[in-house]
């Protein structure tokens, strides 16, 4: 898998890792670089960028596997420990990342994200109406279908040509995209629920989460913060399940604050 780092080796570590169908191109350089000071490490998931692809609906993966492919990352830059940070379902790689192999983690930060997902005391998704297939032979039907199933996840004011510039260099670079955009979905819960796991965590925790999310809406960010010790939730105002250009100055201070 595509791997790429900002920074010197020499520097404390930190993790990147996407949400689902998200290449690392939508952890882009501009913000990679505002985490001054710091050896930043982002990489392609499977079935995303030019990382292997499977059969769209039939990953030959789980997602477990998805949670060793970061440990291989580290292994392969010859990374001891990071600083991890996640964004939604890369959020819930972050939390196993920790909790089934705490001595590489030094801190986590955990964005857009659950560990609730389906639980009774949690809210589930707000009701949304995302677009249909396109043909995933025509790239700019894809960026387009992209470009509005994020409108449809995000707060006001959208930035549309901010996503469109990211879509595009996504697209280009993704093997196949319909698997891109399905694989993740379809994949094996092999590690069941871990929730109740989370009292266990013992390094620093921030939790950064929208205030208008509709599919992880607020209270499992508070949740999160609640239930592991000492973590610290910041609330990003205006926001939905985004991670827009607008909320990258706070997001690196706080991921800085915490990685030192």
């Amino acid at each position: 898998m595509s791997v790429s780092t900002f920074g010197s080796a020499d520097d404390p570590a930190v993790l990147l890792i996407g949400g689902a169908g998200a290449s690392m191109d939508w952890w882009p350089p501009a913000f990679c670089r505002m985490l001054t000071g710091r050896y930043v490490i982002r990489y392609d998931h499977r079935d995303t960028g030019d990382a292997p692809s499977y059969p769209p609906g039939a990953p030959g993966y789980t997602g477990t596997d998805l949670v060793t492919d970061a440990l291989a990352v580290l292994d392969g830059l010859g990374v001891a420990a990071a600083h991890v940070v996640g964004i939604s379902m890369g959020g819930g790689i972050a939390q196993e990342l920790v909790l089934d192999h705490p001595d590489r983690v030094l801190s986590l930060t955990a964005m857009s994200t659950t560990a609730g997902a389906g639980d009774p005391d949690l809210p589930g998704m707000v009701p949304l109406e995302f677009p249909p297939d396109p043909d995933w032979a025509d790239q700019a039907a894809v960026v387009s279908h992209l470009v509005a199933g994020q409108r449809v996840m995000s707060a006001e004011p959208f930035d549309e040509r901010e996503i469109r510039e990211i879509a595009e260099i996504a697209v280009a670079r993704t093997t196949n995209l319909e698997s891109s955009q399905k694989n993740h979905y379809a994949t094996t819960d092999d590690s069941g629920p871990w929730r109740h796991r989370l009292p266990g965590i013992g390094v620093p925790v921030l939790v950064l989460h929208g205030d208008s999310d509709p599919l992880f809406p607020l209270p499992h960010g508070e949740a999160l913060a609640r239930e592991i010790p000492g973590a610290r939730l910041v609330v990003l105002e205006n926001t939905g399940h985004e991670f827009p250009g607008r909320n990258w100055p706070v997001v690196a201070k706080e991921i800085l604050g915490i990685s030192r």
